[in-house]
């Protein structure tokens, strides 16, 4: 493995460089939170944030995305064809992704790179970004990462991966493209591995995680016995459907496909929806299969905590960021939640508190 010394005096100057090759994403403050955004030229991502406030997936899976254009004018010869837009060329670098967002990306392939579909889309996005981490050495409370399947130096999803050590970063590159990336930004240099300081490092941003979920039980429950379960009227109870918590997770991949229309030009674009809005399952009858909040939240917790479980037997839809816990504004816990649905059938009664 290729380990590369990062002067922090060098770090503005590498990033300004790779911009000529790459459109930069990172965190940058937005008002009075952070958000995971294209970065302006000569602007810096804040490599000391936690967390952003929203995921990074928005880097791959933008909140609204234009999938063709179209005219309805007879004059036009390409009247009623679909066109692809045009799009930036340029490949896209992540920088300063925590382990755990990075980590995100892997379990939403699944969906849509199956063996029953492929997403074009989302495909050829994810391969044209770079993503280059950084690892948590100081955990924010609410993360749970540790049980989720991943951790705050976890390298799954990454091409390199960033560790601060004070005037500088030590940065392991894992993957060709992130070695491609490192020559872009003049970073190609390569050091010794520090892997003793860096398994340190390492032990000592775990034994911070001071949250958990348990998950050990989930693939052998019975999926229609837990659907029936009588907690979710109480897990629902002050849930008050504004889908934060489907906006703000790396891992929410549900969306709506629309045409907007002005005179005889049009787009077709897709844009991200929640589980969690009445009108996700309503029929054109009316009738909505999920009419009420309790079955809204039940669908959330059973399709990242139990569906998902059962269709790709590799862990929960879930990476334990934590952003759902910090952000929903009535403290529903997903960690709660979990470790109720983990628990059900070993008691006669159980508390969603």
């Amino acid at each position: 493995m290729k380990c590369i010394k990062i002067d922090k005096k060098q770090w503005a100057g590498g990033l300004e460089t790779a911009a000529s090759t790459y459109r930069l994403f990172g965190p940058v403050k937005s008002g009075e939170v952070y958000e995971f955004a294209a970065l302006a030229p000569g602007r810096e991502p804040d490599m000391a944030v936690q967390n952003t406030r929203t995921s990074p997936r928005s880097v791959v899976y933008p909140q609204a995305e234009v999938m063709f254009e179209y005219t309805t004018d007879e004059n036009d010869p390409d009247a009623h064809v679909m066109k692809e837009p045009e799009t930036d060329e340029k490949p896209r670098a992540a920088i300063g992704i925590r382990p755990c967002d990075a980590y995100s990306f892997v379990l939403v392939r699944r969906n849509f790179d199956s063996a029953e579909h492929q997403d074009v889309y989302w495909l050829r996005n994810y391969e044209e970004t770079t993503f280059i981490g950084q690892a948590c050495h100081n955990p924010c409370s609410t993360c749970f990462c540790t049980t989720a399947g991943c951790g705050p130096f976890h390298e799954a999803g990454l091409d390199v991966l960033l560790a601060d050590a004070g005037d500088h970063y030590v940065a392991r590159v894992l993957t060709d493209k992130g070695e491609t990336f490192m020559k872009a930004a003049g970073w190609d240099a390569g050091i010794d591995c520090p892997d003793q300081e860096w398994e340190g490092w390492k032990t000592a941003a775990q034994e911070k995680i001071v949250s958990e979920v348990a998950t050990d039980r989930l693939a052998n429950i019975d999926t229609l016995a837990l659907h029936d379960a009588g907690f979710w009227d109480d897990a629902a109870f002050s849930c008050i459907n504004c889908g934060t918590c489907t906006y703000l997770c790396p891992t929410c991949w549900c969306f709506d496909i629309q045409d907007e229309n002005k005179g005889r030009k049009g787009i077709r674009y897709r844009c991200w929806d929640s589980c969690m809005f009445p009108l996700f399952t309503l029929h054109g009858s009316g009738h909505n299969p999920r009419g009420d909040k309790t079955q809204r939240v039940r669908q959330r917790f059973m399709h990242k905590l139990k569906y998902y479980v059962d269709r790709y037997e590799n862990g929960i839809q879930c990476v334990g960021c934590g952003r759902c816990v910090q952000h929903c504004p009535v403290n529903i816990d997903i960690r709660n939640v979990c470790n109720l649905m983990n628990s059900f059938g070993e008691a006669e009664s159980c508390s969603v508190a």
